[in-house]
């Protein structure tokens, strides 16, 4: 019940930083709650709240989780400041630690969110109408900050030992070696970092992922084992781009599934990245162009360059 109460004022609060009008009763609410902690929490995730505050946190993962999962990429942009306070929370226990190296991973999209935020013009306001949402950035406005953002990035610590390890994982499935740096970009190569939706290891596969792909979730999460994480990503993004046949899109799907990349190709009669980009989830938006910007600055390459060994 404890937990119930405490999903319902995260739900509250979520509604009320939404702007949602509705009037909503405390019954409404715990009808509610257990099916979106169900949908949205990972239960692991609201164990580990015992020692911080709980219901900072847990408004704080709401709030990126609904605006990951929005079209708007600037309205991240809200979220920088809070970060900065909830980061040292989840650091000061070692249950929420798993949560805080998941969060450092994002920080740059909050980060470039507010560049964007600041650099991109408003609508013009058209009187008697509601103002409108500042347009998505294009594909290639994204790319360029990202690339500008990374430029004198060092290497993650972690990656000195992990990529030569894992770089004949992914040669061995027929992918190239060079997308191992998607763990940067997931994890920063911290095999610990678990997001509150459940996501898990250095390539954040997700349950139902990693299951697919032979990986046990219980008693021991076999997606906190870098080789094994590492073959079955390997895999997954093998299969991707074997069905959209992008690296673009193969990402795409990566970060935001295979259903929401697939509807809006068909939606929009399209069969490119850019051609979609502006109508995927937020996070999936700036994604891609993190990895493209990534593999540039890792191993001077682009997408367009990446050959699968034996291909």
């Amino acid at each position: 019940m404890t937990k119930l109460w405490l999903v319902a004022l995260l739900l509250l609060s979520s509604l009320r930083v939404s702007g949602q009008e509705k009037t909503v009763t405390l019954d409404d609410l715990m009808e509610s709650a257990d099916q979106w902690a169900k949908e949205n929490l990972d239960d692991e995730a609201l164990r580990a709240l015992e020692n911080v505050d709980r219901e900072k946190v847990k408004r704080f993962f709401s709030d990126i989780e609904k605006q990951f999962r929005s079209q708007y990429v600037l309205d991240l942009a809200a979220l920088k400041d809070t970060a900065t306070v909830v980061l040292p929370l989840l650091e000061s226990a070692e249950d929420t630690q798993p949560y805080a190296a998941w969060l450092k991973a994002r920080l740059d999209y909050l980060d470039v969110a507010d560049q964007f935020r600041q650099i991109l013009p408003a609508p013009k306001a058209v009187p008697g109408q509601p103002p409108k949402p500042v347009p998505n950035p294009a594909p290639q406005m994204e790319r360029e900050i990202w690339v500008k953002k990374l430029a004198d990035r060092p290497w993650p610590e972690a990656a000195k030992a992990y990529v030569p390890r894992l770089k004949p994982i992914f040669a061995a499935q027929k992918v190239p070696p060079e997308l191992v740096w998607i763990a940067e970009v997931e994890s920063s190569f911290d095999r610990r970092a678990r997001s509150p939706a459940g996501a898990a290891g250095l390539f954040q596969l997700m349950p139902a992922t990693a299951k697919r792909y032979g990986l046990r979730t219980w008693p021991l999460d076999h997606r906190l084992r870098p080789e094994a994480s590492a073959r079955a990503a390997a895999s997954y993004l093998a299969d991707l781009h074997g069905r959209f046949k992008d690296w673009r899109l193969a990402l795409a799907a990566y970060n935001a599934g295979e259903g929401t990349v697939q509807e809006l190709l068909t939606q929009r009669k399209a069969r490119t990245f850019d051609a979609i980009a502006t109508r995927l989830p937020a996070e999936t938006q700036m994604y891609v162009p993190r990895v493209e910007a990534t593999l540039a600055r890792r191993e001077g390459l682009k997408l367009s360059q990446l050959r699968a060994p034996g291909g």
